[in-house]
């Protein structure tokens, strides 16, 4: 539901006061003009009818006041001895615009207090209390009542509905908060399986490539050095590709079939391309059987990203993963000998994402110096925390 423009909504506003004042003039004026009692000034009755018909052009703004004047003015119609104009009529647009801005309550006093008024000032003069009372009150009551109702109903209708435009808006506005953290978890998501596609392996291809490069420079005699390096460069670059291409594949179609997910059973391999850039690997340790592929995928690539960032940042020899389970977790220890100095002052993507993973899977995650020197990257997973 939209809300027209305020220009136009000011238009209407104006066409319908417009509408309600010369309703209140042509009634007045037809009741003075109808009168013959004879009684007081009728030019007067018609510019009493007339600053009836006025007020309500500032219903809007001021409506206790119309309200308010409009019952002075009835009162003075009958003080000063003036046509007789009726009590309801002249009130109903007045009482109408109060209950519509939500003063009901001041509409339904003001109105007991005029009926009551003049139903005095009338039986004490001495009118006719069968009439009075039996006909021309319930009358009156009627009209008064009929014009608080609908005033109170159409705000109402008012309400109701600026509250649905509410709604309306907050349900965008969430719909919308909805969709940028989809993107955003998907976002992360894409940058972690990217890098774990490729980081590794880009990582052996570094330094493959810088090991052939030293070798070509100082120009040794057995150039099977250099050729041996540059096949570990180009073995570590098919492997990147192609898990590059598996990524892509299952990120372009979620529902499609992909290729399994490395787990644990891989990590053999993995050891294997470490140790061929020159790090000496030792596994040791076994993840038992039936454990959850969540927990099995995440164990690895806490691993992998372990061991890349020994190949990257260590000038570590020697690391050591270790493997341990017990009746409710894998608990996985990953150590180098690289410098003690190292801290992870500023996180890449590598780890954050292994942060992550292991979020996903309800563990825990400690990354730091390891106080027998080197470095440690330490994960807890729970068994029963991912299926």
């Amino acid at each position: 539901m939209t809300e027209p423009p305020p220009e136009q909504s000011t238009r209407h506003a104006l066409v319908v006061d417009l509408l309600f004042g010369f309703a209140v003039f042509a009634v007045v004026a037809i009741a003075v003009g109808a009168d013959v009692s004879g009684r007081g000034n009728q030019p007067l009755g018609y510019g009493l009818a007339v600053v009836l018909g006025a007020l309500m052009l500032v219903r809007r703004r001021r409506p206790l006041f119309v309200l308010a004047a409009t019952c002075v003015l009835v009162v003075a119609n009958y003080v000063i001895d003036l046509p007789t104009i009726g009590l309801a009529v002249p009130l109903a647009g007045a009482l109408y615009s109060a209950a519509e801005a939500g003063h009901t309550r001041w509409a339904v006093g003001g109105a007991t207090a005029l009926l009551s008024l003049s139903t005095l000032i009338r039986l004490g003069e001495g009118q006719d209390p069968a009439y009075l009372l039996g006909y021309e009150l319930a009358s009156t009551v009627a009209i008064m009542g009929a014009a608080i109702a609908l005033g109170d109903g159409t705000r109402q209708r008012r309400e109701g509905a600026r509250q649905r435009r509410r709604i309306a808006v907050l349900d965008a506005q969430a719909r919308e908060a909805e969709a940028a953290e989809r993107t955003a978890r998907e976002r992360t998501r894409i940058a972690r399986d990217l890098h774990d596609a490729v980081g590794h392996h880009l990582s052996v291809v570094s330094l493959h490539s810088a090991v052939a490069s030293e070798a070509l420079e100082e120009g040794v005699e057995d150039p099977s050095v250099a050729r041996a390096e540059l096949d570990h460069v180009s073995r570590a670059a098919r492997e990147g590709l192609r898990d590059l291409r598996a990524t892509v594949r299952a990120l372009r179609d979620p529902g499609g079939e992909v290729e399994p997910v490395a787990g644990l059973a891989h990590l053999e391999a993995l050891a294997s391309s470490v140790r061929d850039a020159g790090v000496r690997v030792e596994v040791s340790g076994s993840p038992g059987e039936g454990l959850p592929g969540l927990v099995d995928a995440v164990a690895y690539r806490v691993v992998q990203e372990a061991l890349t960032n020994t190949l990257r940042h260590a000038g570590a020899r020697h690391a050591r993963v270790l493997m341990a389970r017990d009746g409710d977790g894998l608990t996985v220890t990953i150590t180098d000998d690289g410098g003690s100095g190292r801290t992870p002052v500023r996180e890449g993507s590598g780890l954050t994402g292994m942060r992550e993973r292991v979020r996903m899977a309800e563990g825990t995650l400690e990354v730091g110096p390891d106080p027998a020197g080197g470095f440690r990257v330490r994960a807890r997973l729970p068994i029963g925390g991912g299926v």
